[in-house]
């Protein structure tokens, strides 16, 4: 069996068992191109050394092919189709010396009154009014960066309430309730778009009615936030990022519950399902973003704390069954 064959097979396999795969697939028909279309059984662990060694590859981005490439290897190696690959040491994961930065309200107002300035020239990528409605969509929703860009208008169902984002990594869609402001805010662009003739599927769409690409949201972000004065502190790995509007979202979410004195054993869950995480757990890291008056909050209401555990609340699992 030849590489460009297995993949193929095991690319159908991980696209029936529920997954995207998306990123996998390119990563191994990256694999292919570099060292040709092999028999499966001619594959070497030099292959694969100079494969995850190309120039300027990132910690992360070498054990992510690493374990990519080391369970294709052991998914035929156990159907007999070819002897297992000896494959190079894995890498050490690096501690991330990075952090979110989470916008305050006056820097978010900041960055909302200098669009007009930011956006008055005839040559931006974006007029002010899709650069306006995106980054309040994304401070508004948590959502990814990548998935306001594939965002269409059908999935916007305004009179209900209600946004569609289709295909995480993990090949799933969630539908999720929007608040009135956000509503208007949405119908208000709509009627932007009506107005410029701007008829692509896409919702969200570029001066040049293309549609709107995560690479063109970043650079016009990173513009109107020099033009806010919005610049953070510390070296370039601490400056603010787009991105950092979803974790923004989150901490601000768990502030308001911890004010409210909600119970957060509740709520995690729902704002997990909310922004399309993988688990709980990949919530709770949110609250260490938190901010440092509401420590002792925290610790009355943290989940680790709690005697009920969130699944035993059937209310609330038929509210997560329904986003």
């Amino acid at each position: 069996m030849r590489l460009s064959e297995g993949i193929g097979i095991y690319v159908q396999r991980k696209r029936a068992d529920g997954f995207a795969f998306e990123n996998g697939s390119k990563t191994l028909s990256r694999f292919r191109k570099q060292i040709g279309d092999l028999q499966l059984s001619e594959v070497t662990t030099q292959h694969v050394s100079n494969f995850l060694n190309r120039s300027q590859t990132a910690n992360k981005t070498w054990r992510i092919n690493h374990s990519l490439l080391r369970r294709f290897f052991e998914y035929f190696a156990s159907r007999n189709a070819m002897p297992m690959v000896l494959m190079p040491q894995n890498r050490p994961p690096i501690r991330s010396t990075s952090f979110a930065h989470v916008y305050t309200r006056e820097e978010l107002r900041a960055l909302i009154r200098a669009i007009p300035r930011c956006q008055k020239h005839g040559l931006c990528g974006l007029d002010r009014q899709t650069l306006r409605s995106s980054v309040l969509f994304l401070y508004g929703t948590g959502a990814k960066v990548d998935e306001v860009s594939r965002l269409r208008v059908p999935d916007v169902d305004i009179k209900k309430g209600y946004l569609t984002i289709a295909n995480n990594r993990f090949g799933r869609s969630r539908k999720i309730p929007i608040c009135r402001d956000l509503r208007t805010i949405l119908k208000s662009y709509l009627a932007f778009r009506l107005k410029k003739r701007l008829q692509h599927d896409h919702f969200f769409v570029a001066r040049d009615g293309r549609p709107l690409t995560a690479d063109l949201l970043r650079k016009s972000f990173q513009r109107l936030r020099r033009y806010a004065g919005v610049l953070g502190a510390g070296d370039l790995t601490c400056r603010p990022q787009l991105h950092d509007l979803r974790s923004t979202f989150a901490v601000h979410r768990i502030a308001s519950w911890i004010r409210k004195k909600a119970d957060l054993n509740r709520m995690l869950p729902a704002l997990a399902a909310y922004m399309g995480l993988a688990g709980l757990t990949a919530t709770e890291r949110y609250l260490s973003l938190t901010p440092e008056r509401f420590r002792k909050e925290l610790i009355k209401l943290s989940p680790q704390k709690a005697k009920k555990h969130w699944r035993d609340d059937p209310i609330l699992m038929k509210f997560l069954s329904s986003l």
